[in-house]
């Protein structure tokens, strides 16, 4: 039976359609999807991302410890600093992709998608060293403010000093009466927050966002826009841009793999795979009649050359664009490519990544 989120009584009221994602009983959308999404783009959309998985290492050897474990260098974070990262095989394979918080030199929290946090937890704790770890995924709920309005709609809840807190920051403080962690991250391309909270204060504290917000076009948004939002921004999802077969280096993510920090698992098939050249790479692609989905096959001069990871039509372009991999050889923007879509051959066009930049 599929788990809920402590916010699934006030999904139901708003009338949600809820499907079953990563073990969880989710919001797919309250309304429209398109509708959903443009108010991310334009005023602000608020997420229950309580599904996510939440892991802390503690104790003296915690830093050395995530060190180990992920690709990205923690070394560089001061307290109350995030960074993204992934938890990579021996092979270079992706384990998971993942933000980590530095709350303390002995206490870094690792949020991980909520399909793999049982086979995160129990990797982290195979490879921890002597550092604690501790499963907290029980303890938070969390919510998404995102979009351009999301910080003066914060701002109206909380005394902490939101501008002082940079992107890939975090800070601890009270959202209308709530004890919360604030993290300036998120998954749309929009400026926005991540907010982290006890269970027990999460219906109360998505009535408050929502009536201090709803005046300013905040609406409730499901994961349906939530992967046509980070679709335009061209990141990754695990399971389909990312899994245990595919690198970084070929997802485009070698600026967060620091090899100069030392070891960490992974790193001689990765650097293995960087010295001899990526075999292939994900890109970005326009198809001009029909829309690509995961699965479909990409094709030049009749022979399949790649797959397609993620597609859809985006409702801020105007286009269908999808992701994909091909040989490294075929991933210079302006490529033509084909897409096979039931049976046709439709024209696509490889494009730079991402599709939607926010402008500044």
């Amino acid at each position: 039976m599929a788990k809920r989120t402590p916010l699934y009584a006030a999904h139901r009221a708003l009338g949600a359609r809820l499907v079953e994602f990563g073990g969880w009983e989710m919001p797919v959308q309250y309304t429209s999807i398109i509708e959903e999404h443009h108010a991310v783009r334009r005023q602000a959309g608020l997420f229950d991302v309580s599904h996510m998985g939440e892991i802390e290492l503690r104790g003296p050897h915690a830093l050395a410890a995530c060190q180990q474990l992920t690709v990205n260098d923690v070394g560089r974070l001061r307290d109350g600093q995030a960074q993204y990262s992934l938890l990579c095989l021996p092979s270079g394979g992706v384990v998971d992709d993942i933000i980590v918080y530095r709350l303390a030199a002995d206490r870094l929290l690792l949020c991980v998608n909520a399909a793999n946090t049982d086979t995160d937890v129990a990797w982290v704790r195979e490879h921890a060293g002597g550092a604690e770890v501790v499963d907290r995924s029980a303890e938070f709920a969390q919510l998404a403010l995102q979009g351009p309005l999301a910080t003066a709609i914060l701002r109206r809840l909380t005394t902490v000093a939101l501008d002082d807190v940079a992107a890939f920051a975090c800070r601890e403080g009270e959202v209308a009466g709530c004890r919360t962690l604030l993290a300036r991250t998120g998954y749309t391309g929009e400026d926005g927050w991540e907010i982290y909270c006890a269970p027990a204060d999460a219906p109360g504290l998505w009535a408050a966002l929502l009536d201090a917000g709803t005046p300013s076009g905040l609406r409730p948004v499901g994961l349906g826009a939530r992967d046509t939002l980070r679709l335009e921004r061209a990141l990754p999802l695990y399971g389909h841009e990312l899994t245990e077969r595919t690198t970084p280096l070929e997802a485009g993510l070698g600026w967060v793999v620091r090899f100069a920090k030392g070891a960490f698992i992974g790193r001689e098939a990765l650097l293995r795979q960087r010295d001899a050249g990526v075999p292939r790479r994900l890109i970005g692609v326009v198809a001009r009649d029909g829309i690509p989905r995961q699965g479909y096959r990409i094709v030049q001069a009749g022979k399949p050359v790649g797959e397609v990871t993620s597609g859809t039509k985006s409702p801020t372009l105007g286009k269908a664009i999808g992701l994909g991999y091909v040989a490294a050889t075929l991933g210079a923007p302006g490529t033509a490519l084909n897409i096979e879509i039931r049976g046709r051959l439709v024209d696509a066009e490889v494009v730079p990544l991402p599709f939607y930049r926010r402008a500044s």
